[in-house]
């Protein structure tokens, strides 16, 4: 298994992000008691950049760990309006193998 940083996009659309922001949590929240997403949390937007979030997921590769997240209910909704996966080995910290 890898580590995986998966960055998401959010919509603008804030009262549907609310409406499902529950089903969303509750996912995440399983796939983390599974031990597969690690830590996530919202990256406020700024000037320079939207709303979102990152996710830190364990898989066997991008694809894999892209996979993961299709179920996503903001993904299914449409309020993941862009996103990408990187691996990210980290060697100091919590994380660090």
């Amino acid at each position: 298994m890898a580590t995986f940083a998966v960055t998401y996009v959010y919509s603008t659309d804030s009262a549907r992000l609310d409406e499902f922001r529950p089903e969303h949590r509750a996912f995440l929240g399983d796939l983390n008691a599974r031990g597969v997403l690690r830590v996530s949390g919202p990256l406020p937007g700024t000037d320079d950049a939207p709303v979102g979030a990152l996710l830190v997921i364990e898989a066997d590769d991008v694809a894999g760990a892209l996979a993961t997240l299709d179920a996503d209910p903001f993904r299914r909704e449409g309020l993941v309006v862009g996103r990408s996966a990187r691996e990210w080995v980290p060697v100091i910290g919590g994380f660090a193998a």
